[in-house]
């Protein structure tokens, strides 16, 4: 055989050789996928769907398995989004809200809806508007803890089949048209305006109470002062006529000198008192007390 056969036999075998290596090479880059932390890999077969790859390093079948979708599996956010509601007291109100969601089954999400955040969006518009037509305009301001509650609970509920999970959904305002606005402020200041009223009524009610009271209070004082004089001028007779009876008419002219002396002492230390005229008669009288004192004494 010639030199140049054999040589050219060894480089065809050689190429052969190298294209078999060339192709174990590619098929092992093509059938090693490495899937990052923070997505997941939907597989498909044919046309059909396969598999879906985790994170990490994982093996499919090259040219037959191809990497259909690749689906992050973050927490998104939906775009804030308004939408006008009317409560159940026919008030037109313009809701501002926002959802918080992550995809936990990408096949299903892959292939049962073509636009994931157009279609929560509008689920969550419906539910929003239905919820609120359920309640006063009072209890959607009074409520919104709750109401957030039960409209996280309803988009679940609806977008179960997506394989999604809603993480959080918010209210982040809840604002009035210009004209409902004013007549709110005015119903504002008007309640105001009562509670004043109210309260002035209530304070002028208790100072006429308090008077009463105060009054009653007066005349039972006086009502017991008097009763105390009485009882004072009673026993002070029953302890004249007792003297009488045991001592005679020097008790009771006793007393009574010892009643002109008392007068004449108040008469001579009361303000304004510089001169006093007393009638004769009276010094006479005046002077048989003060006998009549002294022979007691």
């Amino acid at each position: 055989m010639p030199f140049e056969d054999i040589i050219l036999g060894l480089l065809q075998q050689n190429i052969v050789y190298l294209l078999l290596a060339l192709l174990i090479v590619v098929l092992i880059f093509k059938g090693i996928r490495i899937v990052p932390q923070s997505e997941q890999h939907v597989i498909e077969r044919f046309g059909r769907l396969h598999s879906v790859l985790g994170p990490g390093i994982n093996m499919i079948i090259p040219f037959l398995d191809v990497v259909a979708h690749k689906i992050s599996i973050l927490e998104r956010q939906l775009p804030t989004a308004s939408q006008d509601a009317i409560t159940r007291d026919n008030v037109l109100v313009q809701v501002d809200t926002s959802v918080f969601y992550r995809i936990t089954e990408p096949e299903k999400t892959v292939y049962r809806i073509r636009n994931v955040d157009s279609a929560i969006s509008t689920t969550v518009a419906g539910i929003v508007r239905a919820e609120i037509g359920k309640m006063d305009l009072d209890e959607v301001q009074a409520n919104r803890s709750s109401l957030i509650t039960t409209i996280k609970s309803l988009v679940e509920g609806a977008v179960n089949d997506w394989g999604i999970e809603v993480t959080r959904a918010e209210i982040l305002d809840v604002n009035l048209d210009a004209a409902t606005r004013a007549a709110m402020m005015q119903q504002l200041n008007a309640e105001r305006a009562r509670r004043a009223q109210v309260t002035e009524a209530e304070g002028s009610k208790r100072a006429v109470e308090l008077a009463a009271d105060a009054e009653l209070y007066a005349s039972e004082q006086s009502a017991k002062a008097r009763k105390v004089l009485a009882d004072a001028e009673a026993y002070a007779t029953t302890a004249v006529a007792k003297a009488i009876a045991e001592h005679g008419i020097e008790a009771a002219q006793y007393q009574v000198a010892l009643k002109q002396v008392e007068a004449l002492t108040a008469l001579g230390t009361s303000e304004g008192s510089q001169t006093m005229v007393v009638p004769a008669s009276a010094m006479d009288a005046f002077g048989d007390a003060f006998k009549l004192l002294k022979g007691r004494s």
